[in-house]
């Protein structure tokens, strides 16, 4: 499962200096966990290195990015303990990114080492006893479940007063077992072979759309105590944005740059995803376009001649543009959703220029 893959511009995650905050925020929070760390073994070290490399050293913000421009837009103030709350969101995606590529088997995550082959390596190079991957795959599921504790202690370490977080706590609740639940979803349906478009929908919605768009929203609107039909709006706004995200994602997923999603191209194929894209492939295929799909689909030794041949079928078949038709028609939907309650112009313009940038064609 891909879980984003950095298609947004700097320029909109940019404004009030967010990225460069934010940041900031998660660099102050990981060095008093080091320390901690460090206090209870100097084994944890590695722990400590490859938890801040992975958070600090990748990723586009763009979680923080909603949840903090959707409370401007709700007519917050600026204030440094909303960026240090929203920056939380960022160990929600490292969790997630962690225990995916360990559930894919996945060999790199943004042009890097996955942290189960980081662990591993780091057992073998240590000569130390038992098998190395076993090592790496107990370190990352680990490793994993300590960025989603982080991410509770980050945004409860905030500055955020107690009645704002109280507000907060059911969003930041719902979205985490939301996304867990949603990975669920997608092994559930790479087992059953379901390649149905309603149930490629669902897996879109949850292992993705609604964390990385409508819940950063939604808990922007908690911080600012926003009334409910902003809440509404949000949700009319955020959550086929997110879907339209993920499709996007998808559609990078197969026929991206690696340069770009920093997976190598075609990854999805080979872990046999049963995304939008492939199910579209799937019902309108004649008899021969199935049967090389059900074939080429999850063979992990997939070469580039079989992923071409996929891609091929993927486009004769007009489910690449039937997705990208979605895309479209997702986004329209979303857009529309911001015009019908009064919010802050300025966070209108952002929201909007976000909403375009995370969905934009690359392909």
């Amino acid at each position: 499962m891909r879980l984003g893959s950095g298609v947004v511009t700097a320029a909109v995650l940019d404004r009030a200096d967010l990225r460069t905050r934010v940041d900031a925020a998660l660099g102050t929070f990981l060095a008093r966990r080091r320390d901690h760390l460090k206090s209870i073994d100097e084994a944890l070290l590695p722990v400590a290195d490859a938890i801040e490399q992975f958070v600090l050293g990748g990723g586009k913000r763009l979680r923080p990015a909603f949840a903090y421009w959707g409370y401007r837009a709700a007519g917050g103030a600026d204030r440094d303990e909303v960026v240090a709350g929203a920056a939380a969101l960022e160990f929600v995606q490292a969790s997630a990114l962690i225990h995916d590529d360990v559930m894919d088997g996945s060999d790199t995550r943004r042009g890097e080492p996955a942290m189960h082959r980081r662990f591993a390596s780091l057992h073998r190079g240590s000569k130390w006893l038992g098998d190395p991957d076993d090592f790496g795959t107990a370190s990352a599921i680990l490793l994993g479940d300590l960025c989603l504790v982080w991410s509770d202690d980050m945004l409860h370490s905030s500055g955020l007063d107690p009645v704002t977080l109280a507000r907060a706590r059911g969003v930041f609740d719902d979205m985490r077992t939301e996304v867990t639940v949603g990975q669920y979803l997608d092994i559930h349906t790479q087992a059953t072979g379901d390649t149905s478009l309603q149930r490629a929908s669902l897996v879109a919605r949850f292992k993705s759309a609604k964390y990385t768009v409508e819940r950063p929203l939604l808990l922007g609107a908690a911080f600012a105590d926003a009334p409910p039909e902003i809440f509404r709006a949000y949700e009319a706004f955020g959550l086929p944005l997110g879907e339209a995200f993920q499709l996007r994602d998808d559609v990078l997923g197969v026929f991206g740059d690696p340069a770009v999603t920093g997976k190598p191209a075609g990854d999805d194929l080979r872990e046999g995803k049963r995304t939008y894209l492939v199910a579209a492939a799937f019902e309108a295929a004649d008899g021969e376009q199935a049967r090389q799909l059900r074939e080429g689909l999850g063979d992990p030794n997939l070469d580039e001649a079989g992923i071409q041949r996929l891609r091929e079928i993927i486009t004769t078949t007009g489910a690449l543009a039937r997705t990208e038709e979605r895309i479209a028609e997702l986004t329209r939907s979303a857009l529309a959703a911001l015009g019908t309650v009064r919010l802050d112009p300025e966070g209108v313009e952002v929201l909007t220029q976000l909403a375009s940038a995370a969905t934009r064609r690359l392909t």
